[in-house]
């Protein structure tokens, strides 16, 4: 195993990190070395249960994976970190790619299929593209994973209220409906906006549909 970062360098300022798993130490060196080029940080392996049970699950970053390997294959490899609900894409290389292996890949959850000698070009624009692809999805966890903290700490008449105001009811519409006044409605919703730290009704409907759905499912 080898690493191309520094050891004390704050997790704030680190780069993306690029996991590349290859039995070929020429395959590992040249391929890493490359990918450093860009701004990269990037961690080889050779053996990929070693892999599997040591690499850094939080980064941010992709996984490089190449397909034929003594013991446990890519493909297996790939089936376990999908698995196991490891979300950095992952993009598998090949010396003996075909059409079917290519369909295989992909079905398996592969973010990219690329065939040996990779072209490095193709390469970088891939693990780029694999590296934006990752950080929206955490983005998107995180602003998931806030709406449900926000979204718990409602009381059950706000609950109420809020899958109201989604369903596109007005505050009368919403008061009767609860056999309140419209008033007692607006206060509701203040809070709701307050709690929910939403700037308007698109914005609280874009954030919180999802999970309104799923409270009263």
């Amino acid at each position: 195993m080898n690493t191309t970062n520094a050891m004390n360098t704050p997790p704030s300022t680190l780069s993306p990190l690029i996991h590349l798993i290859d039995d070929d130490e020429a395959v590992r060196g040249a391929l890493s070395l490359l990918i450093s080029t860009v701004g990269l940080r990037v961690q080889t392996w050779a053996d990929p249960q070693a892999f599997l049970t040591d690499f850094d699950r939080d980064s941010i970053g992709a996984i490089v994976l190449d397909v034929r390997m003594p013991g446990v294959s890519g493909f297996t490899l790939l089936q376990q970190l999908i698995a196991q609900g490891v979300d950095q894409p992952v993009i598998m290389l090949t010396g003996h790619g075909t059409i079917d292996m290519c369909r295989r890949a992909f079905k398996a959850g592969a973010a990219e299929f690329l065939e040996k000698p990779v072209n490095d070009d193709a390469l970088l624009e891939a693990l780029q593209n694999a590296v934006r692809q990752h950080v929206r999805s955490r983005e998107r966890q995180q602003t998931n994973q806030l709406a449900r903290e926000r979204h718990a700490q409602l009381s059950a008449r706000e609950r109420e209220v809020l899958g109201l105001i989604i369903n596109g009811l007005t505050n009368k519409e919403i008061g009767r409906a609860l056999a309140v006044s419209p008033r007692t409605v607006e206060t509701h919703r203040a809070n709701l906006f307050a709690k929910l730290g939403a700037a308007s009704l698109a914005d609280l409907i874009r954030r919180y549909a999802a999970v309104a759905e799923a409270d009263s499912a």
